[in-house]
């Protein structure tokens, strides 16, 4: 069986995965990324710092638990994120709300609260389906990997 430490490398890589990837969409397939798909990947890395930090600390039986915990938040937050964009990309044509201001704008000229307020809510540009793989979006994608990195990270770490 992997030890504790193993499993936590092993999410640093699968999370270094999924931002390699999404820099290669980027830059490599030209898919500029919208606001729900940077917030994606801001949770996908505080994910694999989680990771990277306990696989460092190798901690006890507390330490664990609240590795697990942090875990709990960055990937929850990830798929709430993922979840919602998958939403909006399945809302009927006419129900798609319309394009808002870019992120750097919106960082520039509201409130951190009232920017992540307009960025969940969406946008046209949030909708736009660029890509998929068998069926499924890159936010799809996202949301089973965030959701499964977050529930292979909490287990391991609440294991004895």
């Amino acid at each position: 069986m992997l030890s504790k430490r193993q499993v936590n490398v092993a999410g640093v890589i699968a999370c270094a995965g999924m931002m390699a990837y999404a820099l290669y969409a980027q830059y490599q397939l030209n898919l500029d990324p919208c606001p729900l798909c940077i917030f994606q990947r801001l949770a996908v890395i505080a994910t694999g710092a989680v990771f990277l930090v306990a696989a460092i600390h190798n901690p006890g039986a507390v330490g664990s638990r609240i590795y697990a915990c942090v875990l709990l938040l960055t990937a929850g937050a990830g798929a709430f994120v993922a979840g919602r964009h998958v939403w909006l990309q399945n809302l009927p044509p006419e129900s798609v709300p319309a394009c808002g201001p870019g992120l750097d704008f919106m960082l520039e000229s509201f409130p951190m609260l009232e920017v992540l307020n307009m960025v969940l809510t969406g946008s046209g540009e949030c909708a736009t389906l660029d890509w998929s793989l068998f069926g499924l979006s890159m936010p799809a994608w996202v949301l089973i990997g965030i959701l499964g990195l977050g529930i292979g990270g909490i287990a391991n770490n609440l294991r004895d």
